[in-house]
């Protein structure tokens, strides 16, 4: 049973897989939208959000927790990701509280059956 259980192992180590969900993270906020599957999708949605809403407060200038904030987004993604999220992309979301990204599911794959997904920031 997989009661209390978090997070999808995608055949993968921990070490590969935090590396693997990084580089989906770089991709998404590198090309704003990235084709990939549903369960990919569904698991860095969550960790894109919570990035946006930091790099929001980074932004923003809240003095109290800014280098916390910025300090915890260069600590889960590259130096230049994390200045794109705060200069790019949070300005544009200032005024929304939360949902940053998109899910569109788009069908299967050929060759796997697996469940295609586009995910995009609104």
């Amino acid at each position: 049973m997989q009661h209390k259980r978090r997070g999808r192992k995608f055949g993968r180590t921990r070490d590969q897989r935090k590396a693997f969900i990084k580089s989906l993270i770089s991709a998404l906020v590198l090309k704003k939208r990235i084709q990939t599957t549903e369960a990919r999708a569904k698991e860095i949605r969550p960790k894109v959000e919570r990035l946006v809403t930091k790099a929001k407060a980074v932004s923003r200038g809240e003095t109290k927790r800014a280098l916390h904030n910025r300090r915890e987004i260069m600590a889960s993604t590259s130096p230049k990701i994390a200045k794109i999220l705060i200069d790019d992309i949070a300005p544009k979301y200032h005024d929304r509280h939360g949902g940053y990204t998109r899910i569109m599911k788009t069908g299967v794959r050929r060759s796997d059956g697996a469940r295609l997904a586009i995910i995009e920031f609104v």
